[in-house]
This record gives C-alpha cells, structure tokens and sequence, in this order.
C-alpha cells in the first residue's frame, strides 16, 4: 500500500511539474495584457487638451507677448510648444484650425533671446526640426528672437518680435 501511495504522489508530482509551464504562460499573457492597457491608457491629457504622441497640446486663443504666453503656459504645468516633426507640426496647425477656423499667426516655444542664431525651446529639448519661410529667421532690425507659425502664404516660420501679441500653443508630456 505504502508503495502504491508513492507511485501515485510522483505522478500527481510530474503531471504538476507539466502543468506548471503552462500556467506560468497563461500568467504571463495575462501581465502583458494588464501591462497593455495600462500603457494605452497611461498616458492621459486633461480636458481641452489634445494627445499627439506622448504629448498634450492646448490652443490658448488670448493674444499675448512670447513671454506672457511662456508663463501662462508654465501656470498649466508645460511651456510653450516645441515642435520636433512634421506631423507634430500638422497636428499644431488642426487644432489651430479648429479653434480659429484659419491658420492664425501663433507663438511657440522657439528664441534666440540668449544668443542671436542659436535657436533653443523653452522646455529645453533639442532644436532639430524646424520650418522656416524662405528667408527666415531673418532678425529683422535685430530684434526678431521669437518664432510664430502659420505666417504667410505658406503656414510657416518666421521670427518676430518678442513683444508682439499672438495667441500660443501650449505642450506638456501626457500623464
């Protein structure tokens, strides 16, 4: 008898050892989808806010300075906008568009304040992508170190004047 009960523990044993695989896999499937959904909806924006990437992009229609513009955009917790691609630049000029039904003149993150030439972004990413108008940036009179889009009849960059008035696109990372 004794003999028949560890023949029959081993076999419980092995068939367990067998089955072990298994729902170690079926566990790990279930933490990848688990982990799926979590990262498809990590990354959030807050309300009025539009998600392009890992990114949250907010038209501000109020006209103000670069400047005023940059400390209202740190008041929701971002900066100014950087633009690092064309299709960020396109997603910028719909929600533009949208709100304004134009392509309103609008700031974004971009100065040469610090030093003329050396464009940097008010949230202190590289400066790698740009889409300057033929002939730009041309520092006209030496006191153009803000980039504004949609100027012209081709939509794109142009330095100007700090101290104008223009409506901004702010950008935060997605929560």
């Amino acid at each position: 008898m004794l003999t028949v009960w560890v023949l029959v523990c081993a076999m419980m044993a092995l068939t367990r050892a067998e089955a072990l695989p298994e729902e170690k896999a079926e566990k790990d499937d279930q933490a990848a989808e688990i982990d799926l959904v979590a990262r498809t909806f990590r990354y959030r924006c807050p309300r009025g806010w539009s998600q392009f990437n890992r990114r949250c992009f907010h038209f501000v229609p109020k006209p103000m300075t670069w400047a005023q513009a940059e400390r209202n955009c740190r008041s929701m917790r971002g900066n100014l906008a950087s633009v690092h691609s064309v299709q960020e630049y396109h997603k910028i000029q719909k929600l533009i568009m949208k709100a304004t039904h134009g392509y309103k003149p609008t700031w974004i993150g971009g100065s040469d304040a610090q030093e003329d030439t050396v464009w940097l972004w008010s949230d202190g990413t590289t400066f790698h992508y740009s889409n300057w108008c033929r002939g730009e940036p041309n520092n006209y009179f030496g006191w153009q170190n803000c980039i504004q889009i949609n100027y012209g009849d081709q939509k794109c960059w142009d330095d100007l004047q700090c101290n104008r008035r223009l409506p901004s696109i702010c950008a935060k990372k997605a929560q």
